[in-house]
């Protein structure tokens, strides 16, 4: 499963930005979705996840603010973000979890940066 994740970018603090995560295969119904976040020095933190039946959950961080949603005719999972803070700042990552006969396989895509400015 290679994941491509991209609409990152600068904006203003209050702003919105909307994040995509394109997946190939043909089984992305079946996948988990989620989207984690990194800052330099600091470990990779969940931000939100979505499940194959539409079911999803966010950090405390986020909630009310961050949406995810997943399109499957499309194989793709969004976060859109809104009334964004400086500490939003980060390289955003989606993971897949596909699930196979010996339990979940984890994959990543290449990160995205955001960059909320005060």
């Amino acid at each position: 499963v290679q994941l491509q994740a991209s609409g990152g970018g600068l904006v203003q603090a209050g702003g919105s930005l909307r994040l995509s995560c394109a997946a190939s295969g043909s089984t992305f119904n079946r996948y988990s979705m989620a989207w984690y976040r990194q800052v330099p020095g600091q470990q990779r933190g969940w931000v939100a996840s979505i499940s194959s039946g539409g079911a999803t959950n966010y950090a405390d961080s986020v909630k009310g603010r961050f949406t995810i949603s997943r399109d499957n005719s499309k194989n793709t999972v969004h976060l859109q973000m809104n009334s964004l803070i400086p500490e939003d700042t980060a390289v955003y990552y989606c993971k897949a979890l596909e699930p196979s006969a010996r339990g979940y396989l984890e994959h990543w895509g290449q990160g995205t940066q955001v960059t909320v400015s005060s």
